[in-house]
C-alpha cells in the first residue's frame, strides 16, 4: 500500500521500492482497498529485500516493527528511519466478517496516505 500510495503521490519526487525481510504475495484485501481510493496495485508483487540490495537508495524506510528489527544492512550511506503501522493483516485474523476484515485494511491504509503526503518532509525529523 506505501509504494502504491508513494508512487501515486509523491512519484514526481521520490522512485519508491517496496520489499520485506519476507514475501507473503500480494493481499487481495490489500488490492482491495487501494482500489477503493483509485489506485491499481493489483500488478504489484511480494519482493524480499534481497531484490533490492544493489541499487543506492537515500532512504530505507521501514512500516512495520518486525521489519525494523530485522531490517538487514544495506550497502551505501542510506539513512534508515522507521515509522509504524500495524498490520492490518494480523488485525484481520480476530475479525468476525469480510467487511470488519476490510476496515483494518481500511484504516491502515488511510494512515499510510497521512505519512506519505508528509515525504519527504517527514524523513528529515
Amino acid at each position: 500500500m506505501a509504494e502504491g500510495w508513494t508512487r501515486n503521490l509523491k512519484g514526481d519526487i521520490i522512485e519508491p521500492y517496496s520489499a520485506g525481510i519476507e514475501t507473503h504475495g500480494l493481499n487481495s484485501n490489500a488490492v482491495k482497498v487501494m482500489a477503493e481510493s483509485g489506485i491499481d496495485i493489483s500488478n504489484y508483487r511480494s519482493k524480499h529485500v534481497d531484490e533490492l540490495m544493489y541499487p543506492s537508495f537515500d532512504y530505507i524506510v521501514t512500516l512495520c516493527s518486525h521489519a525494523n528489527e530485522y531490517c538487514p544492512v544495506f550497502p551505501g550511506k542510506a539513512k534508515i528511519v522507521h515509522f509504524g503501522f500495524e498490520d492490518p493483516q494480523k488485525l484481520a485474523q480476530e475479525s468476525k466478517s469480510d467487511e470488519e476484515k476490510l476496515e483494518h485494511f481500511r484504516r491502515v491504509r488511510d494512515d499510510i496516505k497521512a505519512f506519505i503526503t508528509k515525504l519527504p518532509d517527514e524523513l528529515n525529523k
